[in-house]
């Protein structure tokens, strides 16, 4: 009698430490079925990617949602549904879709951006929008014959901001009297800004300046010294930029090499 009280404890015991071990492998057994731990890993891992943090409340709901699924997807099942032709389509879209996406994942991954990279391209920025930057106004007309009247009307004490807001045809300026904020001369069209730069703080262009848009009278209300934002402020900006170049060229790349007939 105690020799098979021990045996049925011992087994008892094997039972527990198996169904434990069962339990750590899986999330849930659903109607027979085991879950596996690995999808919930999975979900979270996605979560996490995403910038949310996987907290033991977020756990709990990928929990529930993981069950959920395959409670879904077992009815489903039961159905015959994953035998039809629209779902077999639908999977080999997704799989080509995960697949084309570990692709650009490992090429990034074995061609990343190095700090030499994104300095370089910084500096080629910084020597583009660096220097002076003007605050200016404009009046677009379409005709030169009316940029060389509102010239003279100026000229005769005419206010700038009042001849924009009823004159002037560049919808964005011209209701704020032709403001054009503060800009690099790089920001605009060759013509408009070569005449820019040649004007003194309070100046105004008393030649009409042709651009593709029409002719414009020009005045600058204050100059300053460029303020560029640190490398290290845009560096983020610039990586991500970089990758994206880099995987373009790598898709263009391969689009060529390919034998399309």
């Amino acid at each position: 009698m105690k020799k098979n009280f021990l045996v049925t404890t011992v087994v008892a015991g094997l039972l527990a430490l198996s169904a434990q071990g069962v339990l750590a492998q899986n999330v849930a057994i659903v109607n027979g079925k085991a879950v596996p731990k690995t999808r919930l890993d999975s979900l979270a891992q996605q979560v996490a990617r995403s910038g949310r943090p996987v907290t033991p409340e977020m756990e709990g709901q990928l929990r529930e949602e993981v069950i959920a699924r395959e409670v879904f997807m077992q009815e489903a099942e039961k159905q015959g549904l994953s035998a039809s032709e629209d779902f077999k389509a639908q999977m080999e879209l997704a799989r080509q879709t995960i697949l084309i996406r570990e692709l650009f994942a490992e090429y990034q991954k074995k061609n990343p951006i190095v700090d030499a990279e994104l300095k370089a391209e910084y500096d080629k920025f910084a020597t583009a929008n660096g220097g002076k930057e003007y605050k200016a106004r404009h009046i677009l007309v379409e005709k030169e014959a009316d940029a060389k009247a509102i010239v003279a009307s100026l000229k005769k004490g005419g206010k700038f901001e009042d001849i924009a807001k009823k004159q002037s045809k560049d919808p964005g300026s011209g209701a704020k009297g032709g403001d054009l904020d503060w800009a690099n001369p790089a920001s605009y069209v060759p013509e408009f800004s070569a005449a820019l730069t040649k004007l003194n703080k309070g100046q105004m262009t008393e030649t009409p300046v042709k651009t593709q848009f029409g002719y414009h009278i020009i005045r600058v209300d204050d100059t300053r010294d460029a303020k560029l934002p640190s490398f290290d402020e845009v560096k983020p900006q610039i990586s991500q930029q970089m990758q994206q170049q880099k995987l373009s060229a790598f898709q263009d790349e391969l689009r060529k090499k390919a034998k399309v007939e």
